[in-house]
């Protein structure tokens, strides 16, 4: 997916990425090691963006992000995703997972159960391994069976994504959430 822009942004849990096109969003990278290795792996994925001030649009997305990740409620099913680029599958995918709200989680089964491919729990993993929209894509409330977290292809990996869940109120296994730090 074409980028013609991208920026940095501050969050509770560090410097997140996004990089926007004219189709709307191609891409989100949460924190990597560093702002420095953030900034390269956007540079990275979308080699021909360059870094630029966000459109009100893309702005209004960051501003959802970071009040989602000090733990506010925010709905982020109304950002426009660029798309053209991913495949059929990974979009039903993807369209699904954004039904699932802050706080709530679902296991890999159950969406692909919701995207009419009840047997397909383990491609509906890999194409949430594949989101290039994390966060907007919230595949970090997806579980794998019996509640345990499953993968996590963000830096971090499992341990991030119980702290994104953490943060939203979540819990795997139906227990207490986990502490933030």
């Amino acid at each position: 997916m074409p980028a013609h822009g991208f920026t940095l942004f501050d969050t509770a849990i560090g410097r997140c990425g996004i990089a926007w096109g004219p189709g709307g969003i191609v891409g989100i990278q949460l924190p990597e090691g560093s702002p420095a290795a953030t900034r390269a792996r956007l540079m990275r994925r979308f080699p021909g963006a360059g870094p630029e001030a966000p459109p009100a649009n893309i702005q209004r997305v960051m501003q959802d992000i970071v009040a989602l990740l000090h733990g506010e409620a925010r709905e982020l099913r109304s950002a426009a995703l660029d798309m053209r680029d991913v495949a059929d599958f990974d979009r039903s995918v993807y369209e699904a997972a954004r039904e699932i709200g802050p706080g709530e989680t679902v296991t890999y089964g159950e969406l692909a159960a919701r995207i009419g491919a009840p047997d397909a729990a383990r491609a509906v993993g890999q194409a949430l391994g594949r989101n290039p929209f994390p966060i907007v894509v919230p595949c970090h409330r997806v579980l794998a069976a019996g509640g345990k977290a499953g993968g996590f292809s963000a830096s971090g990996g499992a341990a991030t994504k119980l702290r994104l869940l953490a943060i939203e109120g979540a819990s795997p296994n139906g227990t207490l959430p986990l502490p933030l730090d």
